[in-house]
């Protein structure tokens, strides 16, 4: 059950743990609590039902979370719906914008789009509920003030850091100005990057004046802000989001890292990091990461560096291969049984050749 106001701190232990809970993403989901961390894990909120009534405005306070990942529960954007987007981290913000066919997220076509924001008329959010974090800044962190501009065709959104500029730099109140306007970045299509940036100017605020809609003029949007160390990717989607090198070739790095087991044979600590995966995709599908799931406790095999569980078995010193074993789980205990029977089987021996001796 969603809080009725988001404006108040929805940072509990709770809270907070259900975020970083991996659950399914589910096709008629009405989860709203959205991360924003990077160009292929981020979430946009669009209407729960297709249909010409389902325009951003008239769904606003319904609207639901699709994501780029499974794990949030919430739905997933289908692949191609996203066509280019570009992530920019800031000392202050982070923000992602892009285009797309957004009618896969049931927007009308041609439907101009709308504002979504914490606040809405009543104060409890449009859409009513909606959460937005994120763990750009370090520890998963809820981000109060936000802005999300929704069309048929393009998206843009922005998490404020929670401090003193953060309603200045997510105001919500130029909801007719769309995404240009509000948050001036990069567009393009089948543009697809990671960036650091600098932090923008207010969108209104011009020096010492503020503008408001219905001014008899209106401002230009201010310059785009300057980003460097962006990471390029080929693409996003369900399957995987390639990083670019330099030459052009594609590449997806997976490293692996194992630590000993010969101080805890009874407990394998395995981490992976996976770079370059999209939405769907997660680290356990990959045969070259080391995801040690078993009803039994994995297993140690000291002289063979090979993590053992009853199912698989993966070396440690290869992250590219995986070979099965169907029945067999080998590891410390089991050498030591095969070792007793072996001094019980030479003892029994002994004993009949002794006992015949004493015959003879």
């Amino acid at each position: 059950m969603h809080p009725t106001s988001p404006n108040k701190d929805n940072r509990g232990p709770m809270r907070v743990a259900r975020a970083q809970t991996k659950t399914p993403c589910v096709r008629m989901s009405i989860e709203r609590w959205v991360p924003v961390n990077s160009v292929d894990d981020f979430c946009l909120y669009a209407p729960p039902e297709p249909g010409p009534s389902s325009t951003i405005g008239e769904t606003e306070r319904i609207e639901v979370a699709w994501c780029m990942k499974s794990g949030t529960g919430a739905r997933l954007i289908p692949d191609g719906t996203i066509q280019g987007a570009h992530f920019v981290q800031t000392p202050d913000y982070v923000q992602i914008t892009g285009v797309g066919d957004l009618t896969k997220l049931n927007i009308p076509s041609g439907d101009s789009g709308g504002e979504l924001d914490p606040h809405g008329a009543d104060g409890n959010g449009n859409p009513i509920g909606g959460l937005v974090f994120s763990s750009a800044f370090g520890q998963l962190q809820q981000l109060h003030e936000w802005t999300n501009f929704m069309s048929d065709s393009e998206f843009c959104f922005r998490g404020c850091k929670d401090g003193p500029n953060a309603p200045a730099l997510c105001e919500h109140i130029y909801d007719v100005m769309g995404c240009m306007w509000n948050m001036p970045a990069n567009y393009d299509s089948g543009v697809f990057e990671d960036c650091a940036g600098d932090t923008g100017e207010p969108m209104g605020v011009y020096g010492s004046s503020t503008f408001h809609q219905g001014d008899p003029s209106t401002p230009p949007a201010h310059p785009i802000p300057s980003s460097s160390q962006c990471t390029s990717l080929s693409t996003i989607g369900s399957d995987a989001a390639v990083s670019t090198t330099a030459s052009g070739s594609q590449s997806t790095t997976v490293s692996t890292t194992t630590t000993s087991s010969s101080s805890r044979p009874s407990s394998t600590s395995t981490s992976s990091s996976i770079s370059s995966i999209s939405s769907s995709t997660s680290a356990s599908s990959f045969k070259t990461s080391s995801s040690l799931s078993s009803s039994t406790s994995p297993r140690s095999v000291t002289g063979s560096q090979a993590l053992v569980t009853g199912s698989s078995i993966t070396s440690a010193g290869s992250t590219g291969s995986t070979s099965s074993l169907s029945s067999v789980a080998l590891g410390r205990h089991d050498l030591m049984n095969s070792k007793g029977f072996v001094v019980a089987l030479t003892a029994t021996a002994f004993s009949f050749l002794f006992s015949g001796m004493l015959f003879l």
